[in-house]
């Protein structure tokens, strides 16, 4: 999905929920450089922002359809 079609919520909840994963341990899903790194002060949920950023991170988000029957 792309980042513009998410709401701020929806931004807010993967962006959480991708830095608990790289926090836990996770793989990055982006080559950070160690400048990089510590440019963002080893801080997940800046790396996630990047990773939202470059539309790599694999959530995909299911919104009630208003018509369904």
């Amino acid at each position: 999905m792309n980042e513009q079609q998410l709401t701020k919520y929806e931004r807010a909840r993967i962006i959480g929920t991708r830095a608990l994963q790289i926090s836990m341990g996770a793989p990055f899903l982006l080559k950070f450089s160690e400048k990089e790194i510590e440019d963002m002060k080893y801080n997940p949920i800046e790396m996630a922002k990047k990773e939202l950023e470059k539309g790599v991170i694999p959530i995909t988000i299911k919104r009630p359809q208003v018509n369904e029957k």
